[in-house]
């Protein structure tokens, strides 16, 4: 009979059936008894990763086809001891078929955890692959996350635990989504009113649910990709990405596409976040299709659209449950409480505003009365707070000003996020890599992450970690990342701008097309103090750069969304005599080739490069010596196996102080150079996510100094080289995810200065070598359960060893 339900909750129970038939038919089959003890083994052996796949499989919703086979030979299996149980001790022919019976069960069950368990994982990961093509991260429904986006996610994130004042309009849109005569909706407020907040509660809403069988949710944001959207959507519906001549095409061929779509059940498609000016945009989703509803939410209204719902503000109520819930402690300690008569002046102050409530009241979460009226006072000098831009942001300032009081470089580091563009996550080592340079901060991240910690929990941004096992990682955070509001974005820029362009410390810009500021234009340019300079462009932008004078430049960061394109680097680069810092990031839906690469030959204090989602020229040649470089991170970069390739000067060479090379989601990287292996300075090696790289050089050996080895999620990595037991410096391995991994090195006991050993995900490892018992100073191993029982018969013999397995969980909030 065919399976009408598979799922983690069948394979258990199967299982379970399969299991106790054995073992009640050692008891009474006598004559079966060694085949069936030794079938129980093997059973009791796969159990650990039977419960895994249910525990899976329920979490992640995966395809049913991945299990079916192997619930069917378990459903077999106990049929076939049923039958077992009622052979004659006589019965000499059936005893010794049914024995070979037993046997080829045995073999089936092994055969599916060793090949075809094996087969399912690489194709599972090849699907990765093809999902990172889309770049930065998520499967939803396919039942994984991976990390960056360029298509990414269309499913609307959880909103926030917490919320109020929200039960009304989600009641009324609802209504309006309902009735037939309304398929296009304007959710219309303020900044920081929680617009966006709405539109998520309405997409995880179970009526909407259960009312619209698609949902799409969008972030347009002010520098929108029109066909990157489109192609975003056709991603998420499971359909082929076209290649579309222009954006009348990629319009029609999105019409079709929801056409198609809405015949199998009723559309929603959400617009978050569309700017003033956007009308252009709006027109081409005017779609008359009977079942399909369009919901934007805007600080506009555009009547011309669709109907217009205007979000109120917080009633007093409300606000001042929200902004108790910010400001005061549950259990109310604190210094001293608050009078309810300073709480609501406050709570009036903020005039209903919900995100002004969270920031102010993170700001004074347990502090002494005493700041609370130094706050009001602030907010009480000048205008009073009114329903408007600026009235929003008066009220922010004082959080602000909060952090003067109490460590201004706390203040500087919130200024610098206003270097990356609105909606998009700020990888936390782009961050490391600038306040290492710019603030004298630890290189390692530690202050870094402690700032970020701190401006989280006042709400001024949102700090993501997505490897739930990063707190056991004191070393990495490749996958941290930070989202902030666009409202606080304008704030750290509005505050960066007070001072004339000519002394300012941070200069910031956000290009449309090819208009350039006034000042950047005119032949007698200022001469900038700016330290920080970050330029963001659009994809309509060519590359024309002008001069710009930037002698005091420290970090540079260049922003760019071009679609396929190339990118050059400014020339005006080569007199930025004090840069340390370069970080070139690409937002597009392709990776643009970076041009004019040469110009970082002249930088010579250039410490750290960061690129992502670049196609990269060589590397290295004798015009591009960068003898003071000290970090290279290259995040979702292409062709760099050819970059390393065409090299016309050896590696050492050309990076004789490289400290750290940062490698992932390169997937065109098949082998990282030999030259590699000669950077005797390098400490920190860390390759993740690169799905085509099949092993390391055997000449990895020779790096003596190295502290940090990562091989993290590298699927085609079979064994590790047995040269790495003369890197007696190495303090931290990690093998997460490399799922072929079958063996240890031999000599891996000669890593004597090992402290940390993760991983995880490693269903080939089979056993592990003697010398581990010469780890002596090894603290700690973060593995699965099953990896976890092949330590257990040597944790006597390592008395400083703990084990740790912590519980997976797959983080989909930072989508």
């Amino acid at each position: 009979m065919a399976l009408e339900l598979v799922g983690g909750a069948a394979l258990g129970a199967v299982f379970e059936k399969l299991l106790a038939a054995v073992v009640d038919a050692s008891n009474k089959a006598t004559q079966f008894e060694s085949s069936l003890k030794k079938l129980e083994e093997t059973l009791k052996s796969i159990n650990p990763s039977i419960l895994e796949m249910k525990r899976m499989n329920d979490q992640l919703d995966r395809p049913k086809e991945d299990m079916e086979k192997l619930i069917q030979i378990l459903k077999d299996g106990e049929k076939l001891i049923h039958k077992c149980s009622k052979v004659s001790c006589c019965s000499y022919f059936k005893k010794w078929r049914y024995a070979n019976k037993i046997e080829a069960l045995e073999d089936s069950l092994l055969k599916f955890f060793q090949v075809e368990l094996q087969a399912q994982l690489s194709r599972n990961n090849m699907q990765i692959l093809v999902l990172l093509k889309s770049n930065r991260f998520s499967w939803s429904n396919r039942g994984v996350s991976v990390k960056y986006e360029s298509l990414g996610s269309c499913e609307a994130t959880d909103p926030p635990d917490f919320m109020v004042g929200l039960d009304v309009p989600l009641k009324e849109l609802k209504r309006w989504l309902f009735t037939d005569g309304e398929s296009r909706i304007v959710v219309s407020a303020p900044g920081g009113c929680g617009k966006t907040t709405l539109a998520k509660r309405l997409c995880h809403d179970q009526q909407v649910k259960e009312y619209f069988q698609h949902i799409f949710y969008v972030t347009v944001s002010k520098t929108f990709n029109l066909i990157g959207i489109i192609k975003k959507l056709f991603w998420h519906s499971d359909e082929q990405v076209p290649g579309f001549q222009n954006e009348e095409d990629a319009v029609n061929q999105l019409e079709l596409m929801l056409k198609r779509k809405v015949e199998s059940g009723r559309i929603l498609l959400v617009l978050d976040d569309v700017w003033s000016g956007s009308e252009s945009f709006l027109t081409k989703f005017n779609f008359q299709i009977s079942g399909c509803k369009v919901l934007i939410t805007s600080r506009n209204e555009f009547p011309k659209f669709g109907s217009t719902y205007n979000l109120k503000l917080l009633s007093e109520e409300d606000a001042k449950t929200l902004f108790r819930h910010s400001a005061i402690p549950e259990d109310g300690s604190g210094s001293s409480m608050p009078g309810e008569d300073l709480v609501n002046t406050i709570v009036r102050r903020c005039k209903g505003f919900p995100l002004a409530l969270e920031v102010v009241g993170r700001s004074l979460h347990g502090q002494p009365v005493e700041i609370w009226r130094s706050t009001l006072m602030k907010l009480s000098e000048g205008e009073s707070i009114v329903n408007s831009e600026d009235g929003l942001r008066n009220c922010l300032q004082s959080s602000l000003d909060a952090l003067d009081d109490k460590d201004i470089m706390l203040k500087e580091c919130f200024m610098d996020l206003g270097s990356f563009p609105e909606d998009q996550k700020i990888p936390a080592t782009a961050l490391i890599d600038m306040w290492a340079e710019l603030h004298k901060l630890d290189k390692d991240g530690i202050y870094a992450i402690s700032n970020l910690q701190k401006l989280c929990s006042r709400n001024l941004l949102n700090l993501v970690v997505t490897r739930n096992d990063a707190n056991e990682i004191d070393w990495c955070y490749n996958d941290a990342f930070v989202m902030q509001h666009d409202l606080l974005r304008d704030l750290a820029i509005y505050q960066s701008n007070q001072e004339p362009i000519e002394k300012r410390k941070r200069l910031i810009m956000d290009l449309t097309g090819n208009r350039l500021p006034e000042w950047w234009t005119k032949e007698n340019q200022p001469r900038l103090s700016a330290r920080l300079v970050s330029i963001s462009t659009d994809e309509m932008f060519s590359s024309s750069w002008c001069n710009m004078q930037l002698p005091e430049a420290e970090a540079l960061v260049l922003n760019s969304n071009q679609t396929e394109n190339k990118y050059e680097l400014p020339e005006f680069m080569k007199q930025m005599d004090k840069l340390k810092v370069l970080v070139v990031t690409n937002y597009g839906f392709c990776a643009a080739e970076l041009t004019n690469f040469s110009v970082l030959g002249s930088l010579s204090n250039l410490k750290r490069i960061r690129l992502e989602q670049v196609s990269i020229p060589t590397l290295c040649n004798t015009s591009m010596e960068l003898k003071n470089l000290e970090k290279l991170s290259l995040v979702m970069c292409h062709k760099i196996g050819r970059a390393f390739a065409s090299s016309t000067i050896q590696i050492p060479e050309m990076l004789p102080n490289l400290r750290e090379i940062n490698i992932d989601y390169c997937n065109d990287l098949v082998e990282l150079p030999e030259g590699f292996c000669d950077l005797v300075q390098l400490n920190k090696l860390s390759i993740s996510n690169c799905h085509k790289l099949s092993a390391l050089p055997e000449g990895i050996g020779k790096l003596a100094n190295l502290d940090v080895l990562r091989v993290s999620a590298c699927t085609l990595v079979s064994k590790l080289p047995d040269s790495m037991g003369s890197l007696h410096k190495l303090r931290v391995l990690d093998i997460t995810g490399c799922l072929r991994v079958r063996k240890m090195p031999k000599q891996i006991g000669e890593l004597r200065g090992l402290r940390e050993l993760h991983m995880r995900r490693c269903p080939g490892l089979r056993e592990l070598p003697p010398s581990v018992t010469l780890l002596v100073d090894l603290e700690r191993v973060i593995c699965d359960e099953e990896t976890a029982q092949l330590w257990e018969c040597f944790t006597h013999l390592l008395p400083n060893l703990t084990l740790s397995v912590p519980e997976e969980i797959i983080n989909l909030n930072w989508l």
